[in-house]
């Protein structure tokens, strides 16, 4: 519904103000709409197309990591740190595996299988809950988390990133090189998240494994902090380009190696991922043509151009430096629809540019949190939950610090 709203209200606006523009004398502005119509549905269908190999290629890599059990070790592996967020949740409990391996697979970036993998666990929660239509803390726990979108590998925006170089003619572009802005800025929005849930139901993260796991974190976090203050900007984007693609090519080895030595056929496992990249690409492909038209016709109505000034205005007489604003809808886009904000963050990588600050910056906030009200509605409503108690609240606390480190994370690698 609130997406619905949205692109209609995308539309009307823009018919309006085109009037208004038309009554004053400017009799371009219906040409150049019809033509920003027709060329902003090719765009999304050379996106999409650019899209299909990328995404045929992590498929099928990421099908080789499920079949060598990569994906389960990882769960498994952070199964220590997760329990105690989850206190009411019984150790041994289906539940347990089936949120690990939700939360594996989103930090790995994998969209697609993370869904169903989050559905079931929230099945498997469901059979704990004595009063079926009320949320329970586990279940907004859960929920919060996977609003949070904490990610280590921002696959998709990588491959959309990777398409619209090619589509540029940037030769030698490093799409990889978001990878350390985005973990900062999503790692940034999971923390707010999971404090904001651990506040409102007394939950006592004053444990040994969630306090080493914090201080190494943070600690992290402070080295790092401290060489960008010292390092040459010539330097800082060739480390996070070298760590964005060193950590990619790492893990495809791990997987390979780990596949070849279960005695797993690597390449037919690979072929078989692969198939869907294809269908995934094609499927994104009406969304994307939806929301990049009613957003050409936004911006050739001169709207956006409005909405920037107004903005820009605002954040100027604050006296912040508002190079971050073009990019800014993107986050508040999000929190309402994956797909509109994923079809703005193509629009500015399309008008700066894929390699400018705007453009790094709107991949960065399309990486940093997910769709807030898809994931309340489509997770609860599998369930049949009506009231979900303090999670919109919790999950918007997450989007709003995951827009802020974004923000800052951008600056920082500037």
């Amino acid at each position: 519904m609130a997406l619905n709203v949205v692109w209609l209200g995308f539309f009307l606006i823009s018919f309006c103000a085109a009037c208004v523009r038309v009554a004053q004398g400017d009799l371009a502005v219906f040409p150049a709409m019809l033509s920003s119509l027709f060329d902003s549905a090719r765009t999304a269908f050379e996106i999409a197309l650019g899209l299909a190999g990328v995404m045929s290629l992590w498929l099928g890599i990421m099908r080789i990591g499920e079949r060598a059990g990569v994906v389960d070790a990882f769960a498994r592996l952070v199964n220590p740190l997760l329990r105690h967020f989850f206190p009411g949740v019984p150790q041994g409990h289906p539940a347990q595996g089936a949120m690990m391996m939700n939360v594996s697979a989103n930090l790995l970036g994998l969209d697609n299988a993370a869904t169903p993998l989050g559905l079931n666990a929230m099945r498997e929660l469901q059979t704990l809950n004595r009063r079926p239509d009320v949320a329970t803390d586990a279940q907004i726990m859960f929920i919060v988390l996977n609003s949070a979108g904490l990610t280590l590998i921002p696959t998709s925006v990588i491959a959309i990133r990777q398409a619209i170089a090619v589509k540029q003619g940037l030769v030698g572009f490093n799409a990889a090189d978001i990878f350390l802005p985005t973990l900062l800025a999503t790692g940034g929005a999971c923390l707010a998240g999971l404090l904001a849930v651990a506040w409102v139901q007394r939950i006592n993260l004053l444990r040994p494994a969630v306090l080493i796991t914090f201080g190494l974190v943070i600690g992290l976090l402070g080295a790092m902090f401290a060489w960008l203050q010292h390092a040459p900007p010539e330097q800082v984007g060739t480390v996070t380009a070298l760590a964005g693609a060193g950590f990619i090519l790492s893990l495809i080895t791990l997987f390979l190696i780990c596949g070849a030595l279960r005695r797993i056929n690597v390449y037919e496992a690979f072929i078989d991922g692969a198939k869907e990249g294809f269908g995934v690409a094609v499927q994104i492909i009406p969304y994307l043509v939806a929301i990049l038209i009613a957003i050409g016709l936004f911006r050739a109505a001169g709207c956006m151009d409005v909405l920037m000034s107004w903005l820009m205005h605002g954040f100027a007489m604050l006296g912040v430096n508002t190079d971050f604003v073009p990019a800014l809808p993107v986050g508040l886009m999000k929190i309402l629809s994956g797909a509109g904000a994923r079809g703005l963050m193509v629009d500015v990588m399309t008008t700066y540019g894929v390699d400018s600050f705007q453009g790094r910056l709107a991949a960065i906030i399309q990486g940093s949190t997910e769709t807030t009200f898809y994931v309340l509605a489509v997770y609860f409503g599998s369930i049949n939950v009506r009231n979900t108690r303090h999670a919109l609240g919790c999950a918007l606390v997450a989007d709003a610090a995951g827009i802020v480190c974004a923000v800052g994370a951008a600056y920082l690698f500037r």
